[in-house]
Parts: C-alpha cells; sequence; structure tokens
C-alpha cells in the first residue's frame, strides 16, 4: 500500500437495496465512499459480504463503479434490506439481521487504511452487532488526530437498532455530526432535552460533545450547518423526486468532498445540498453526478 494516500472511509453496512425496480447496491458508508469518489478522491468502502452469489455481486457492482474498498468475505450471508417507497418516494425499510457487514473484522490492512485516513463516516446502524462496533471503534482509534482529518458520525436510526450508549459514545469520538430532523427530535427524547427547538438542541450538541461542524437535514424544509458561533441555511429545491434512497449519504459525502477541498462551510453547503436534489431525481443511491454538481 502507497503510505502517500489519503483514504475517504465509508465504513460500516454494505448491502443491496431491493427496491420495488430491483435490487440496487446501498449502505450509507458505501454510498458516501462512492459520492466523495466522484470529486476526485482516494475512497475506500470498508465493510464485509458473504462468500455467496451477492457478495460476488457487490465487488463486481464496486468495480464497476471504480470505486476501491476492503470487504472481507465472512461465514454470514451478504446483508439486504427490503425498502418500499411511499407516494412521495419516501423510503421504509426492513432490514435483515445477522448479516456479514454485522460482522467486519479488524485486520492489518484496516490499521494500515485507518493510519492513513484523511476523513471517514461511520453510522449507528452498522454498530448494532459487537463485531462491527468494535472494529468501527479500533479503526477510530487507529487514525491520527488534527491535519484537518474529518471524523464523520452520520446518525441513521433504523427500527430498534440504536442505544443511548452507543450514539453518545460515537458524538464523543467524531468531530462532524450529521443528522436530519427526525433524529433529531428521537435523541432529544432519548437523552432527555427539553423544551429546545431544533436550532437549541443543535447548539447545545454542538458545545457539549466539542463538535467543529453539526450538520441538521430536514428534508424540504431546508439543511443547516452549525459551527462555533455561526450558522448556515439553505433552502431545499425544488425537483421532481424519483426517490431519496441515499440522497442523505450524497448530501454527507459532497460536503465532505467541499471541506476536504477546503471551501468555506456556506460553500460547501451548498455543493452537498446541489449534489443531494440531483440524487433524488434518480433512482438508487449511487448515480453518477454530471459534473455540473461536482464543480
Amino acid at each position: 500500500m502507497d503510505r502517500s494516500d489519503n483514504f475517504i472511509v465509508g465504513l460500516g453496512e454494505a448491502l443491496w437495496d431491493v427496491l420495488p425496480d430491483g435490487k440496487k447496491l446501498g449502505g450509507a458508508p458505501a454510498n458516501f465512499a462512492y459520492h466523495t469518489s466522484q470529486f476526485g478522491f482516494n475512497s475506500m468502502a470498508v465493510s464485509a459480504v458473504g462468500d455467496d452469489r451477492l457478495g460476488d455481486e457487490t465487488l463486481a457492482a464496486l468495480d464497476s463503479r471504480g470505486l476501491a474498498y476492503s470487504m472481507a468475505r465472512v461465514p454470514y450471508p451478504t446483508g439486504t434490506v427490503t425498502v418500499t417507497l411511499d407516494a412521495n418516494g419516501i423510503p421504509a425499510y426492513d432490514i435483515r439481521e445477522n448479516v456479514a457487514w454485522d460482522n467486519i473484522p479488524f485486520t492489518p490492512e484496516l490499521a494500515d487504511v485507518a493510519a492513513n485516513c484523511r476523513a471517514v463516516c461511520w453510522g449507528s446502524l452498522a454498530q448494532r452487532n459487537v463485531v462491527s462496533r468494535e472494529t468501527i471503534n479500533r479503526f477510530l482509534d487507529a487514525m491520527p488526530d488534527g491535519g484537518g482529518r474529518l471524523k464523520i458520525f452520520d446518525v441513521n436510526l433504523r427500527q430498534h437498532f440504536y442505544s443511548a450508549e452507543v450514539l453518545r459514545d460515537s458524538f464523543r469520538r467524531c468531530n462532524v455530526l450529521k443528522i436530519n430532523d427526525e433524529e433529531l427530535v428521537a435523541i432529544g427524547r432519548l437523552f432527555g432535552y427539553p423544551g429546545l427547538d431544533m436550532q437549541g438542541k443543535c447548539r447545545l450538541m454542538l458545545g457539549k460533545y466539542n463538535l467543529d461542524v453539526l450538520v441538521l437535514t430536514c428534508g424540504v424544509n431546508g439543511s443547516y450547518v452549525f459551527t462555533p458561533g455561526h450558522v448556515s441555511f439553505q433552502a431545499t429545491p425544488r425537483v421532481e423526486v424519483v426517490d431519496t434512497v441515499g440522497a442523505g449519504d450524497s448530501f454527507t459525502g459532497a460536503f465532505c468532498a467541499a471541506m476536504l477541498r477546503g471551501m468555506a462551510v456556506e460553500e460547501a453547503h451548498k455543493v452537498a445540498v446541489d449534489v443531494s436534489a440531483y440524487v433524488c431525481t434518480q433512482s438508487g443511491a449511487m448515480p453518477k453526478l454530471p459534473e455540473k454538481v461536482i464543480g
């Protein structure tokens, strides 16, 4: 491995979203890595797949997109999620349990990636099992601090697959927190933040966990980026929505890429909004982005 590399890593679930029109490769960390790679970064999806047909298809799909990966083959089935869409294209998920991405091993290769990692994004879903949770934490421990590195915790509350303990630990480990309005309500109840509006909760968490950035997305109601002493707001563009699968992941990936390009927070925020809006006009989580939104 070339130690001059500075990897951008999506760490966690890699799976197949089984949509009404067929299955598509997904999983928030893989989506994140794919979208940062479209901005020209040396991105990598880190997860695990089964020694099965879907595992083979996962690697082939990543190869076809030109996305680097570290995908251990483990004795569990490759992950699948049944996705149903409402009349507005908003997805609901049925996530299969005890699958490959629940059992991501921490390997010497992964330790080397962590030591040369410029940014990493992980979520709460991949921490539902102790094996992958420990691998995520070991990766974060092996990743250097400082130097403009981004440790992005993209909260991903699905079904019952989260706990206050896991969330609190990741809040403390990240310097960028990404959350949506529904997740913020759930976290406010879980941690007891009564009497505060959305912005109040965000400012409280920004200070409490010593974050550099907190990103709040609110669907059609726009998005906010909080930094100490400042807030950026962007309206959500009106587009013809095909589905919103992966839109939040594309937002996070584009925001990360723009920040690593040295853009100001407001500029990076606008890039993220434009990319996410485009993804909503496409089917699935990993469409190819047009040059006009990459910049």
